[in-house]
């Protein structure tokens, strides 16, 4: 009842749009957002993104970029592309509007570069069957921005960092999403859920030990807070460049494959570059002060063979056949 409410809210959205009450700054103006600082590396690469569909079409859409969260955390922006307010966004995916999108984030889905390209990728059957959910939502997905390997950031040093069996008695900061809930908890964290936009003082105040859901390049930030970095792999994160299904609905034939290939261009010539910035962004936190604790090859299988054995059933119950499709066959190529 729930999902059909939702879709018959979204329905009369697309009646409000078709009148045009929502492009109050007409339909050649775009908001876009993404969620770091002006002037970092997926700023500048949305800005490439921008100069690209500006010189095929001679500029026929005036772009405004919303950095640093300004439109709102990633998962109210989500609902802000789905009705139209916003026209595009390159982030994470939210949860709570449809529990399937949790297949983003599955935990230890991948285990290195080449099979996160493989997996998160435009065309692959992931992406495929995330686009299928995201357009009940009236969002176009048209690819992704791989960022990095998660990992878990701390204030005081863990008993047993590299066994998951061990109880920390540590709360950590996970992302209001239940993939990282689950996983925190089997590798021996007390979750406690927040936004992004609210971590920094969660750890500044003391109300959290810790923080699970970004990376050493997300971390970067934590000046003076953080003392040390696991860097657990628990989960790739992939930033996914989406768009208002309207707006993209009203582009031609060609302005659609345009769109579709530049997000293909950006999501590819990054892949060239993000592991190698991925270990320049650890060295930062090194000259930072952080302490890097190391893992062994065994004591990251063990983390991910309890997390595919007692996280993996609880989500394949969340998300239904889809995971057991998708995990199945990406498990195959591995």
């Amino acid at each position: 009842m729930k999902k059909r409410s939702v879709i018959l809210l979204l329905s009369l959205v697309f009646a409000v749009f078709c009148t045009g009450q929502l492009y109050a700054d007409g339909p050649g103006r775009w908001k876009i957002g993404h969620l770091r600082q002006s002037g970092s590396v997926i700023d500048k690469d949305l800005h490439q993104f921008i100069e690209y569909i500006n010189t095929k079409t001679e500029n026929k859409f005036v772009f405004d970029v919303y950095s640093g969260n300004r439109l709102g955390d990633y998962s109210v922006v989500q609902e802000r592309v789905s009705f139209g307010e916003v026209q595009l966004y390159v982030g994470p995916l939210a949860t709570s509007i449809d529990k399937r999108l949790i297949l983003a984030t599955t935990p230890y889905l991948v285990n290195n570069w080449a099979e996160a390209q493989e997996v998160y990728s435009q065309g692959s059957d992931l992406f495929k069957t995330l686009a299928v959910f995201l357009e009940e939502q009236n969002i176009k997905l048209l690819g992704g921005w791989p960022v990095y390997f998660g990992g878990i950031g701390l204030r005081e040093m863990p008993p047993e960092p590299g066994n998951p069996d061990v109880i920390k008695k540590m709360i950590i900061r996970v992302p209001p999403i239940r993939s990282f809930e689950l996983t925190a908890r089997e590798l021996g964290y007390t979750p406690y859920p927040i936004t992004w936009t609210y971590a920094k003082m969660g750890m500044k105040t003391g109300m959290v030990d810790g923080i699970i859901g970004g990376g050493a390049e997300g971390y970067g930030s934590f000046k003076e807070i953080l003392k040390y970095y696991i860097p657990v792999k628990d989960h790739f994160e992939y930033w996914f460049t989406y768009m208002n299904l309207v707006t993209w609905n009203d582009l031609s034939k060609q302005e659609q494959e345009l769109f579709t290939g530049a997000a293909k261009k950006m999501e590819a010539d990054r892949y060239l570059v993000a592991e190698r910035q991925e270990k320049e962004s650890i060295q930062l936190l090194k000259k930072q002060g952080v302490q890097i604790i190391e893992l062994s090859d065994e004591e990251l299988k063990t983390m991910r063979q309890k997390i595919q054995k007692n996280v993996w059933p609880q989500l394949e119950k969340e998300i239904g056949s889809e995971f057991i499709r998708v995990v199945s066959d990406i498990q195959n190529k591995q």
